[in-house]
């Protein structure tokens, strides 16, 4: 009986070690792996952290750049034409532009006179009568009788239905000499002496300029 204990006790004996040697060895490797899992954590997470906050950072270089670049665009943009031209209401622009096309002067202010007046570029020193009238109102040019006046039976209906025919016209005009009759498609005076067409607001009639 003591052979077979002892044969028993080696055996057990033989088996406890291989299986707890395999079972040290088994923890041993798990835990090695672990720690070096972790090392390679910390060792990616200070690269990713050394990356992400350097000394100064790449983002903070490019806002820099960018906002030079804005204040170069700013300071560029307010020296443009274009800019300079918002300065100015857009009715002063149309205006300068078909001065600058039309390329002729304008009467300032606008006379208009008899026919023994001169035509030509009234000023307030040189009362010369315009002979470049034209209607904001009907947009038609203003016509010109010298030596003429309209009658009194002239209207509105007449000068609507004739202008701008000139013979037609002469119909209600008079003789009468040193005076000149002027007339639109809805408006007719008569004068002799230089009148300023700023005293008769009756009359819708500006100087279309004179070619020079």
């Amino acid at each position: 009986m003591d052979d077979d204990d002892d044969d028993l006790d080696e055996l057990l004996d033989e088996v406890e070690k291989k299986f707890c040697r395999n079972v040290s060895l088994a923890s041993a490797a798990r835990v090695s792996s672990s720690e070096a899992g972790k090392c390679g954590k910390d060792d990616a997470g200070q690269r990713k952290h050394s990356t992400r906050n350097p000394e100064r950072p790449m983002s903070s270089v490019a806002e820099d750049i960018d906002a030079l670049l804005e204040e170069l665009l700013e300071e560029d943009d307010s020296d443009s034409p274009r800019l300079k031209a918002e300065h100015f209401p857009k009715g002063a622009q149309v205006e300068k532009k078909l001065s600058s096309q039309a390329g002729g002067r304008k009467c300032c202010p606008v006379f208009v006179g008899g026919s023994s007046v001169t035509n030509g570029v009234g000023t307030a020193t040189s009362k010369r009568s315009c002979d470049q009238l034209r209607c904001t109102s009907c947009d038609f040019r203003v016509l010109m009788f010298d030596d003429c006046e309209w009658d009194l039976s002239c209207d509105y209906l007449f000068l609507r239905n004739n202008m701008p025919d000139r013979q037609k016209l002469r119909a209600k005009l008079r003789r009468r000499s040193g005076r000149r009759a002027y007339a639109c498609q809805c408006s007719w005076f008569s004068t002799s002496e230089p009148a300023d067409l700023g005293d008769q607001p009756q009359l819708r009639w500006v100087c279309g300029r004179h070619q020079s």
